[in-house]
């Protein structure tokens, strides 16, 4: 079997925020998922991406059905996956694969269909593989090309210019609820990218006197980023007061576990009504002090007769948390607590508009794109697998005109040096002219079931063994 392009992953499209988050494989796991799946049956090649939105095992394999194995092993020993949930993964080979990369390298397959910040963590998932040794020039050309594609879309479309994002939704929503984002307390939890993006947003829309403090589990971290954004810094062991004192919460850490439980937001809820109402009192305090600083019976009379004026107000600001972590930081039952609005990575992909004639039109602009250079490097890709062949090809044709040399030369020589260098030029052209026929007719098929059918003839014709695929330094570690 030749080696295929592959694609096994589950994405937003396919699968809730409950499951994703699931088998979502940060940054430590990934590198020993790297190295355990570099070494498996079926896998030449590997790259694994991880984000918010999808987890995907991008494959050079050499036996696509040993290589979904391999894939479901490890998630099945690693992460618990159970076979009535694989029906929330796609496999996709070649040419569906290629388009399937493009499309997400390209932000076409993004939650908020052009958010840029797939492309970064694509780099970065390549980039690990290949310290890793885990790709090699299949992978590697894939990807590269993915990168490129990217930026022509960019460039000569306006997905960039139509796109909305996941963290300008969460800004969104906080002036709905709001009104007003002046003067408002955001605490950031954990110092991730997609918070930072969040808070952008709120400077960016001229919200004034906004306070922002930065909690992080790693101090140094948050103090930096602080610094970045005009705000404050405090170690994690606070975050309890200041979670209470917030109006608005944004939550992207990397903790494996929940950091917000439903009992311990209705704590919250309860110290800062408490909270409020003493700021109340205070207030009605100070206000009764200058009544009588400044005698005026029909004032004091109004005062007497009016509830507002008296009455403690029990109404407490909400509180916006907007979990942008993957897996969730907050626990999904803190939603029902009154007084929180909690939006995760689902709640806010579902109130967002990506309906516009605009994003349309952009989107469609750039699957033509997409489509063109798809096919134009799966071409490229099918000519490529084949070089292995044509190597053992062009060795097999110089075995055999040496061997036949060699017999003509017993049976009619000696020849002189000239002469024996003569024969020899003459030879290699030969067989230079029938292996460069023999791969221009392999690389020239369009499709690669065709191709597959002239290479397997081309082997037994010659008598080739089936030619190792891709990296054979990974192929050596596999049989060590």
């Amino acid at each position: 079997m030749d080696p295929s392009l592959m694609v096994v992953g589950l994405n937003y499209r396919t699968a809730p925020v409950g499951v994703r988050e699931r088998f979502c494989i940060d940054e430590s796991r990934r590198y020993q998922a790297l190295l355990h799946l570099s070494r498996a049956e079926g896998i030449e090649e590997v790259i694994v991406l991880s984000t918010c939105n999808r987890t995907e095992f991008l494959l050079w394999a050499s036996d696509v059905t040993l290589a979904a194995n391999s894939v479901m092993r490890l998630l099945g020993a690693d992460y618990g996956l159970k076979l009535e949930e694989w029906k929330h993964f796609y496999r996709l080979l070649d040419e569906a694969a290629l388009r399937h990369i493009f499309r997400v390298v390209s932000c076409l397959d993004s939650m908020v269909l052009g958010a840029p910040h797939i492309v970064s963590e694509v780099k970065d998932a390549w980039q690990q593989a290949q310290k890793v040794g885990a790709t090699a020039r299949f992978l590697d050309a894939v990807m590269q090309k993915a990168l490129t594609v990217s930026e022509r879309v960019r460039h000569e479309t306006a997905i960039g210019k139509a796109s909305a994002s996941i963290p300008g939704t969460a800004v969104e929503l906080a002036r709905q609820i709001f009104g007003s984002l002046d003067n408002k307390k955001v605490l950031m939890l954990g110092a991730g990218e997609m918070s930072e993006l969040a808070v952008r947003e709120l400077l960016k829309q001229s919200a004034r006197q906004i306070s922002i403090n930065v909690i992080n589990r790693t101090f140094e971290h948050a103090a930096e980023l602080a610094a970045k954004l005009g705000g404050v810094a405090y170690p994690f062991e606070e975050r309890w007061q200041h979670m209470i004192a917030a109006d608005i919460i944004i939550s992207s850490t990397s903790c494996p576990h929940r950091i917000l439980t439903r009992d311990e937001a209705e704590r919250i809820v309860q110290q800062r009504k408490q909270e409020h109402n003493n700021e109340q009192k205070s207030e009605q305090k100070i206000e009764h002090k200058k009544d009588c600083q400044v005698p005026n019976v029909a004032k004091i009379g109004a005062a007497a007769g009016d509830d507002a004026r008296t009455a403690i107000n029990p109404a407490v600001p909400p509180l916006l948390i907007a979990d942008l972590a993957m897996p969730r930081d907050i626990d999904p039952a803190v939603r029902n607590v009154k007084g929180i609005f909690l939006y995760d990575l689902d709640d806010l992909e579902n109130v967002t508009d990506d309906t516009t004639a605009e994003r349309e039109a952009a989107a469609a602009e750039a699957q033509k794109i997409l489509h063109e250079e798809a096919q134009g490097f799966r071409r490229k890709l099918i000519a490529e697998s084949v070089v292995p062949t044509i190597v053992q090809v062009r060795q097999r044709l110089d075995e055999v005109c040496r061997q036949e040399l060699d017999a003509f030369r017993n049976e009619t020589g000696p020849f002189s040096e000239d002469q024996n260098e003569m024969l020899s030029a003459v030879l290699a052209r030969m067989t230079q002219r029938i292996a460069a026929s023999l791969a221009r007719e392999l690389k020239e098929f369009p499709e690669k079931g065709e191709q597959e059918q002239m290479t397997r003839a081309l082997q037994r014709l010659f008598h080739l063994q089936s030619p190792q695929t891709s990296d054979q330094r990974v192929a050596g570690a596999k049989s060590a």
